[in-house]
């Protein structure tokens, strides 16, 4: 059962804005963006990021792992959804409705 008491999948959102004024601030909006990309995330618009967790367990690794990272200036939102409130999301390019991404596909050994 996860986060959300049932047994959907999860998807963690990190939205993010970090200052740029200086060299080193680049440098940690850049770091910080490479950590969620390493770490699985992929970017659904500038400065937001997701990932899809197979468990609530799994999404706390990740945002331990987002947390441990987050850089000293900035604001930083976490949220997770489940698989069929992700999949209710509308996107757009312009006025054209595209599909959302999918979760991956998982492998089940029995």
């Amino acid at each position: 059962m996860n986060f959300f008491g049932g047994l959907d999948t999860v998807w963690m959102v990190v939205m993010f804005d970090l200052p740029t004024e200086t060299v080193a601030d680049r440098r940690r909006y850049a770091q910080f963006r490479k950590m969620l990309i390493k770490d699985g995330f992929m970017m659904l618009q500038f400065s937001v990021y997701g990932r899809h967790c197979p468990s609530d367990e799994n999404a706390q690794v990740h945002e331990k792992r987002v947390t441990w990272a987050l850089p000293p200036k900035g604001n930083v939102r976490i949220i997770r959804v489940t698989e069929k409130q992700y999949a209710r999301m509308k996107t757009f390019y312009g006025k054209k409705p595209v599909k959302s991404e999918e979760p991956p596909q998982q492998l089940s050994f029995f």
